[in-house]
């Protein structure tokens, strides 16, 4: 019998559950069964799921940005289908690939005029990992700015850039000589860099925890006082670059122009996993300055031939679907319309972002007996109440989402840029239904939440 993937997919399909509870993480099975998000999805096209029901989902985490383009696009599935069957040399350590120059020559099209060097590696993580390297070298400087609430990847580099504790905890100790500095603050940033020792600061144009934005003239002056302290400025784009706020790249909302742009999730198409940086010219012929140096820092399957047509594909894709200028659109078009219902609804506190990188803050409210019901929530668990608006918002009305992080009341927004009016609809009206809920203490969907508060309480004893 020959190997089958469709016949072990269709065997075994029941089993999914079963089998992360036994050979992996189990805990991540826990809360899948708890909040009601274990489905069994069977097929995947564009922005939508599908169960073995058939029912129909709109996914609006895209894999945390990784399938900007959708899912399964029929572009990239033909590529890839195209490269396995040219039998192409791939790998050949002794040797250099054409299709990871097409890539390196296709992205550097996009980004800032300064930046015209590509490195290419397997994930966002590594991106983050890769520039604190080069930062040094090139520098000859040993410190790392990042800011706090930060988020950078979960190795032992880029996880000593991280914001959150909790991803910190019990991992330590830390790679020395990083340092948080607080993000739109541009006096603390200065604090830190005139000491003349930073090799770089590496921070999230729009911070991924929170999407939180910065003020207009925040990195316009972070360039400056990179530059006048000597420091590297790395633009951390793994999530919000490529189209994804609106712009390619976010950092050209403000016109600033970094020394390194870090990449990774949507140049992969959903496919096959890619990151990269792209540089100056300087920061590559610093690390790279010598013949023996030439294999210094690499990565055995970072510039595999799959990876990069699975690049270039997206890459197309979102050229010729116009996804940067849907992404613009319809996210703008998302967030004005969810804030036109601030007035109505005391627990809604705002909508905010760029493109399709949204964020929707909820707040205590004013009048009494919702603020007990509110009360209630943050005692047990300090963010706990957004539960109450991703479980029915999945459960009820089959949209997937959301907290945008750990401890905040922030329900975060990150689909593929492919919405239609159709997706649009669905989602304003979805949250309206949900959160003009909420506001009945005595209805359905209270009873959620006093369920998550006792949840949270067991777990604290």
């Amino acid at each position: 019998m020959s190997f089958s993937i469709s016949e072990l997919f269709s065997q075994h399909f029941e089993s999914k559950f079963d089998l992360h509870e036994q050979y992996l993480n189990n805990q991540m099975v826990r809360v899948l069964r708890t909040i009601g998000y274990d489905k069994n999805y069977k097929k995947a096209v564009g922005q939508y799921l599908y169960d073995d029901a058939g029912n129909e989902y709109l996914d609006l985490l895209s894999g945390f940005g990784v399938f900007a383009i959708g899912r399964n696009h029929p572009t990239v599935v033909r590529a890839l289908q195209e490269t396995l069957s040219m039998d192409l040399p791939n790998l050949v350590q002794m040797d250099v690939s054409l299709l990871s120059g097409l890539l390196a020559k296709e992205i550097l099209a996009t980004t800032p005029p300064n930046l015209e060097k590509m490195f290419f590696c397997n994930s966002g993580t590594e991106a983050v990992e890769a520039a604190i390297k080069f930062a040094r070298y090139t520098t000859k400087r040993a410190r790392i700015l990042y800011c706090e609430h930060g988020f950078h990847g979960l190795t032992m580099g880029a996880l000593a850039l991280n914001g959150e504790e909790i991803f910190r905890e019990g991992f330590g100790p830390m790679l020395p000589d990083c340092q948080a500095v607080p993000f739109n603050d541009l006096p603390a940033l200065e604090a830190a860099l005139s000491r003349g020792d930073v090799a770089a600061f590496i921070v999230e144009p729009v911070q991924g925890k929170g999407v939180n934005l910065p003020d207009d003239d925040y990195f316009p002056e972070v360039e400056r006082l990179c530059k006048k302290y000597g420091a590297l400025f790395v633009a951390d784009e793994i999530q919000c670059g490529i189209g994804r706020t609106g712009k390619f790249w976010a950092i050209e909302h403000w016109g600033a122009q970094p020394d390194m742009i870090l990449m990774a999730k949507a140049l992969s198409g959903g496919f096959v996993p890619v990151g990269g940086v792209a540089m100056t010219t300087k920061i590559m012929d610093s690390v790279f300055n010598r013949m023996d140096r030439a294999v210094v820092h690499g990565s055995t399957f970072s510039k595999n031939n799959l990876a990069m047509a699975a690049g270039l594909a997206a890459l197309e894709v979102i050229r010729a679907e116009n996804l940067v200028e849907n992404s613009a659109k319809v996210g703008a078009d998302i967030i004005a319309s969810i804030n036109a219902s601030v007035p109505k609804y005391e627990f809604l506190k705002e909508a905010r972002g760029k493109g399709l990188m949204i964020a929707v803050e909820f707040q205590a409210p004013r009048s009494l007996g919702l603020k007990a019901a509110w009360s209630m929530l943050e005692a047990a668990n300090k963010g706990l109440f957004c539960q109450m608006i991703t479980i029915p918002l999945f459960k009820e009305h089959r949209v997937l989402s959301q907290v945008a992080g750990h401890g905040m009341n922030v329900v975060k927004l990150l689909p593929p840029l492919n919405l239609t009016q159709k997706d649009r609809d669905w989602i304003v009206g979805s949250l309206d239904k949900t959160i003009a809920d909420t506001h009945q203490v005595t209805g359905a969907i209270w009873t959620l939440g006093k369920n998550l508060a006792g949840h949270a309480l067991k777990n604290r004893k």
